[in-house]
């Protein structure tokens, strides 16, 4: 299972709940693995590299079907990327090229474990960059610079590559592309889409430059999405950094203007964007056709992944009625996606309506927290489940948790200066006992929240998800509620004591 704590999650609470669920979570974590697919891709046969599959192209790429290479005509072969859980997608090209490949470095979050042998991997921060992911993309930028005609290049691409995939301009500092990102996502709550065309200008490596610096080598893109439509990747793109930007420094500007933080990033960052130096700018579609460079998206499927159609085949083989009722949760605050979920679940438990128990409710997108200046360890998916909790206090069949398919929610990090552990949980599950049992330990989830401190909380409740990581590919949120014959009698019992105490 990629859930690692499940005992824990399930020994308490409404424990039929939480195990259905837990099952259900489990099986839309599974799904999102590109593994397979990436091997699919990619293979072997004698002396012949063979990169293609049609269900991987994008719709209407210029060039279509297998690629053939021999072996004995490549000079070397790399493999260069960032995001959350770079490495299964690296992996899975590492298996397939064995001693062909030559090396390279990825550069994946801060909490995961290190699982390559033959390519360079740096651990960096996110959401917020830090000194690592400068590191790991210098590393990366040597390499780029090493290349040679003969060579070939593998690149991979998964959710939180703009934050990892960080090295500043010339005149900018780390810290500038920090305060920048801290303001307008942290603390101004700005979605990666009003985020990216800022960063996009601030970086050497990002909105295609990567691509720019592997000519004259071969390349071929691996992202992990959908394939989707290729001109769409080409015209519209901004944030798969190996692909072309559509984004410009008068967005760029004109976004730090409208969220309230021009006069609040560092003077340093105004002053370049304003400059609207062509030197720096970034890779356009026009550039980056004449590279003549592969893409192929590894994830297709409805609902951007398997994810979701997996989860609900398992919920519907426990007996669940399944609903997918929000393709897009994105750019939202967690509690009010949250609030909203919950104030549904309690109509579905009140009314049998407007959907018929026993039922899951699913929802997926990247949901944000804006946090202001302070701000405890935690992560959107956390703070979604803490908010559940308030929200389904005293049901005895509403369970409700939300994950970061990665594995990993939120920055994470150390609860205690002694302690060796990284903590860096994937999401939470709640149930109608949550709220009762943080006030039984002295836990207040109100004062968590005005903190945003969701982590401990969640640990302290035994209520905070650990997932083995993997690729990142938005949230994964259910509500699952269950019909009379379902909740457990001694946790109805137990609720209807609670509510005759004194």
């Amino acid at each position: 299972m990629r859930i690692l704590n499940t005992r824990e999650l399930t020994s308490h609470g409404n424990v039929p709940g939480r195990r259905a669920l837990v099952e259900i979570l489990d099986a839309g974590l599974q799904a999102a693995d590109p593994y397979w697919n990436t091997s699919r891709l990619v293979r072997l046969q004698d002396d012949a590299l063979i990169v293609g599959n049609r269900q991987f192209e994008p719709e209407g790429s210029p060039v279509t079907g297998d690629q053939v290479y021999n072996l004995r005509q490549i000079g070397r072969i790399f493999v260069f990327g960032a995001g959350k859980g770079v490495q299964r997608l690296s992996k899975a090209l590492e298996d397939a090229l064995g001693e062909h490949l030559s090396g390279g470095h990825v550069i994946d979050k801060k909490g995961h474990p290190v699982i390559l042998k033959r390519i360079g991997v740096t651990l960096g921060g996110h959401p917020v960059p830090d000194e690592d992911c400068v590191r790991g993309c210098q590393q990366i930028l040597d390499m780029l610079d090493d290349l040679r005609p003969d060579d070939l290049v593998f690149t991979c691409v998964a959710n939180g590559v703009s934050a990892l995939l960080t090295l500043p301009v010339p005149g900018l500092t780390l810290e500038d592309v920090k305060a920048t990102t801290r303001i307008m996502q942290i603390e101004h709550g700005a979605p990666t889409h009003d985020l990216n065309p800022i960063r996009n200008h601030l970086d050497m490596l990002k909105g295609g430059r990567m691509s720019r610096r592997i000519a004259p080598a071969r390349a071929i893109h691996i992202i992990a999405i959908e394939p989707g439509r290729y001109d769409a990747l080409m015209y519209e793109n901004y944030w798969l950094h190996s692909l072309p930007d559509a984004t410009t420094y008068d967005q760029a500007i004109d976004n730090l203007k409208r969220w309230g933080a021009w006069d609040k990033v560092p003077v340093s960052v105004r002053d370049f964007l304003e400059r609207k130096d062509p030197a720096h700018d970034t890779v356009k579609a026009e550039e980056y056709a004449g590279l003549g460079h592969r893409v192929f998206g590894v994830m297709p499927g409805p609902f951007q992944t398997a994810k979701i159609p997996a989860a609900m085949r398992k919920a519907e083989s426990l007996g669940y009625r399944s609903h997918f009722i929000g393709e897009e949760i994105s750019a939202i605050e967690a509690s009010q996606a949250a609030a909203y979920l919950a104030e549904i679940a309690k109509t579905v438990e009140r009314r049998g309506g407007p959907f018929e128990p026993p039922c899951a409710l699913f929802t997926s997108g990247e949901m944000v927290v804006t946090v202001g200046k302070g701000g405890g360890i935690g992560g959107r998916n956390q703070e979604f489940a803490l908010t559940a909790a308030r929200r389904i206090a005293g049901s005895d069949r509403i369970v409700m948790a939300s994950v970061d398919t990665d594995g990993t929610d939120g920055p994470g990090g150390r609860l205690d200066q002694d302690e060796e552990s990284y903590i860096c949980l994937a999401g939470g599950i709640v149930d109608g006992h949550t709220a009762h049992n943080a006030r039984a330990i002295g836990v207040d989830i109100e004062d968590a929240l005005r903190r945003h401190d969701a982590t401990p909380t969640l640990l302290s409740l035994g209520s905070g998800i650990r997932a083995e990581p993997n690729i990142s590919l938005n949230d994964l949120t259910v509500a699952l509620i269950m019909d009379e014959s379902q909740a457990d009698k001694e946790s109805k019992t137990w609720l209807m004591g609670q509510s005759l105490s004194p």
